[in-house]
C-alpha cells in the first residue's frame, strides 16, 4: 500500500504542500506571517474529512478508524469545519 498520496500530476501531495507555503511566504513581501501552521492545517484537514466522510457514508466510527484518530476528535473536527451540528 502507498505511504504517500499523488497529485494528477504524478507528484506526491507533500511536494505541492511545500511549494505552495514556499510561494506564500516569497508573497509576504515583508509582512509578518501569522498562525502558518494553523492555515496549513486548515487548507488539508477539512478536504480530508469530507472525503473520509464521504467514501465512509458517514460512518464516523469508520471514518475515525479510518484516520487513525479517536471518535470523539473526529467529532470534534467535523463541528469545527461545519461539517456536522
Amino acid at each position: 500500500m502507498t505511504q504517500h498520496v499523488d497529485t494528477s500530476e504524478g507528484k506526491p501531495l507533500n511536494h505541492h504542500v511545500k511549494h505552495s507555503i514556499e510561494r506564500y511566504f516569497r508573497e509576504l513581501n515583508g509582512e509578518q506571517p501569522a498562525s502558518v501552521y494553523d492555515m496549513v492545517l486548515r487548507e488539508v484537514e477539512r478536504p480530508l474529512l469530507e472525503v473520509v466522510m464521504q467514501e465512509t457514508n458517514g460512518n464516523q466510527s469508520r471514518a475515525a478508524e479510518i484516520l487513525g484518530i479517536n471518535r470523539n476528535t473526529l467529532r470534534k473536527k467535523l463541528k469545527l469545519y461545519q461539517l456536522i451540528r
